[in-house]
């Protein structure tokens, strides 16, 4: 665009500069301008240099670009390498937990329904009695699935946290010392979270097999009663089979 700097004399255009600007700046012509006309003549000229691209660049300011070694390139991917893993721990870590209150929630289901048939024993119908035990039969499949599914997400976690090792050791070689910082603590409180989903776990087995020798137990009193007093009632199969 041009920009038109007039003279003292009223209307008489006396030079022109181009330059980038969004607007043409037109200076009075009045004589009491005459100043300002050439203060700001000077101040454009300054202020040409200093333009952004938005506004049209007379010139462009460059920043200096950090120059990057293989020793800062390798620092990058590491930090990477230690954020993936991480996530993957954290998100195994969660699976674990989750499959571990499942299976535990499971096993209680199945508890109270054997107490149940146990404490009805021989006040219930022979259609009552099956379908009752159709429904332990069901929970038992249950807590089968259950119990898979701790195992792969544990076969899962631990190769997590074989893969958060791994990078943590590689990050501090290569000079990632935050990096390798930050997934060992990640690692630890993955491993404390764990830890205790793991005495979750425990207890529930206890439980489970405290079910089972009480059941047998039970299912064994009531067989003696039963020949003892030349009861010709015979036991349910569903007790003398594994399911």
């Amino acid at each position: 665009m041009l920009i038109l700097l007039y003279s003292p004399r009223e209307g008489d255009c006396v030079q022109s500069v181009t330059a980038s600007c969004s607007a043409p700046v037109l200076l009075s012509s009045r004589k009491p301008a005459v100043l300002k006309a050439v203060k700001w003549t000077n101040i454009l000229y300054t202020g040409i240099a200093s333009l952004t691209v938005g506004g049209g660049l007379c010139a462009i300011p460059f920043k200096q670009v950090e120059n990057l070694s293989h020793e800062s390139l390798i620092r990058r991917a590491a930090s990477l390498v230690t954020d993936s893993s991480s996530t993957f721990l954290s998100q195994t870590t969660l699976a674990l937990i989750d499959a571990i209150t499942e299976y535990s929630k499971a096993v209680h289901t199945l508890i109270a329904l054997q107490r149940r048939y146990l404490q009805s024993l021989g006040n219930l119908s022979p259609a009552e009695e099956d379908a009752i035990w159709q429904v332990i039969i069901g929970q038992r499949s249950e807590v089968s699935d259950r119990q898979d599914e701790c195992k792969r997400f544990e076969l899962t976690w631990v190769s997590a946290f074989k893969l958060c090792e791994t990078a943590a050791e590689a990050a501090y070689t290569s000079g990632a010392e935050h990096a390798s910082i930050t997934v060992s603590t990640n690692m630890q409180v993955a491993e404390s979270q764990v830890a205790e989903a793991r005495k979750l776990s425990v207890d529930t087995d206890k439980k489970l097999a405290e079910s089972k020798v009480m059941e047998v137990e039970r299912v064994t009193q009531d067989v003696s009663s039963l020949h003892n007093n030349n009861d010709e009632e015979e036991v349910p199969e569903a007790y003398l089979r594994e399911d």
